[in-house]
């Protein structure tokens, strides 16, 4: 059978409508019991880079060039604007270097003969070690015996944990999901295991109970410890690159208004040349980016507000205040924060986006209401897999 094309999580669609992984547009493939044969390969068809790519499921798409992988990534970007009749021009797309990868979630399992960690196989429960991930940072690599020896602690016979580690810049950070009781000698055992492994914080399920320092993470000369699961970029690259974007388009602005600004990625970077207004909903973050702030000398004020922009939007005569807008909602978007935003008299925005679908719903809503679109950025901090971020500026005509 003949591919036609990759939908958007990077399966192969043969004319029969077959979906067929790791393959790439106008291969000839056969699919068999053992699996899938490449009968005639495309020219963008390159060797994985990374040995556990076969049975591993952390990645899929190593099988084709970089410049594939970045084309297709922007065309998806393309098509979810397309979809809500917006043509813009792509800037390019910006690719995370391999070995980058700052956070990763591991699953850990006991076995007869000890322990397991790693990813699982691709729809699968299998469980595969990575100790040569072409993903993961080196020093994140690095605290792969600490994640054995906390399987060996945290696990129970039948469940497995997992566990969630974040490099920072006191030692690792490692948030663990685990079914196993929590009890007074373990707690002893697990203070043990942090002091022996260097691990700054361990959080247990959502308990910190070990902190040997509180974990910092570098915003743009900012120390700010966030609170335990709360969001982090998945690379310093790829953050790095969405702080130059997001403040080129700022400009010059004296008052900012950043929303859904989490832990201050944005705000902090920001406040060394603007006034700025930080608000999410979660008031954790909201706690340490305000300590961040006034630890650091030399920025311009910094207002936290903790609000669920989905249910209380900032209104048009409260973002009226502010010379520039910065958004960056989950996955879902914002569309009620939007609505507010299309409404007020703000002229310039820097939107962040996760989803390209629904960066392309708020943006229709913008343009509707008289912005328009620039060049859009693709950022790719997730090498190898379908998601991507893109960043981009709105202004009022």
């Amino acid at each position: 059978m003949k591919i036609q094309s990759l939908t958007h999580t990077g399966l192969g669609r043969a004319e029969d409508g077959t979906m067929v992984p790791r393959t790439l547009p106008l291969e000839e493939v056969e699919v068999t019991d053992d699996g899938v044969r490449i009968v005639s390969p495309s020219a963008d068809r390159v060797s994985p880079p990374c040995r556990h790519y076969k049975s591993c499921g952390g990645c899929a798409m190593q099988h084709a060039s970089d410049a594939f992988v970045a084309a297709w990534k922007a065309s998806t970007v393309e098509r979810a604007l397309s979809a809500q009749g917006i043509e813009a021009t792509i800037a390019g797309t910006i690719t995370s270097p391999i070995k980058s990868r700052r956070r990763a979630k591991l699953a850990g399992r006991r076995t007869k003969k000890g322990t397991l960690v790693g990813f699982h196989a691709r729809a699968s429960d299998t469980l595969v070690e990575v100790p040569d991930c072409q993903l993961l940072a080196p020093e994140l690599i690095a605290t792969l015996p600490a994640l054995n020896a906390l399987t060996a602690l945290a696990a129970s016979r039948k469940a497995e944990v997992a566990m969630t580690v974040s490099l920072s810049v006191d030692g690792p950070d490692i948030h663990i999901q685990t079914e196993k009781e929590l009890t007074t000698d373990l707690r002893v055992d697990l203070a043990q295991w942090a002091n022996e492994y260097g691990i700054a914080r361990l959080v247990w399920v959502d308990e910190p109970v070990v902190t040997i320092h509180p974990p910092r993470q570098d915003f743009g000369g900012s120390l700010v410890v966030p609170p335990p699961g709360a969001f982090l970029q998945a690379t310093k690259h790829g953050e790095k690159a969405l702080q130059d974007a997001v403040s080129a388009i700022v400009g010059d602005a004296d008052k900012v208004v950043d929303l859904f600004a989490g832990s201050g990625t944005f705000t902090l970077p920001l406040a060394r040349k603007a006034s700025v207004h930080a608000v999410e909903g979660v008031r954790e973050m909201m706690d340490a980016l305000d300590r961040g702030w006034r630890s650091t000398g030399g920025l311009h004020r910094v207002s936290v507000e903790t609000r669920d922009l989905f249910r209380r939007p900032l209104l048009p005569d409260e973002l009226n205040e502010f010379d520039a807008i910065v958004i960056d909602p989950p996955r879902a978007g914002a569309e009620a924060q939007v609505a507010e935003i299309a409404e007020s008299k703000v002229a310039t925005v820097a939107m962040v986006s996760c989803n390209p679908v629904t960066f392309a719903r708020d943006a229709r809503t913008l343009i509707d209401a008289g912005f328009a679109l620039g060049p859009v950025t693709v950022v790719d901090q997730f090498r190898w897999s379908h998601h991507t971020e893109v960043v981009a500026a709105f202004t009022r005509k």
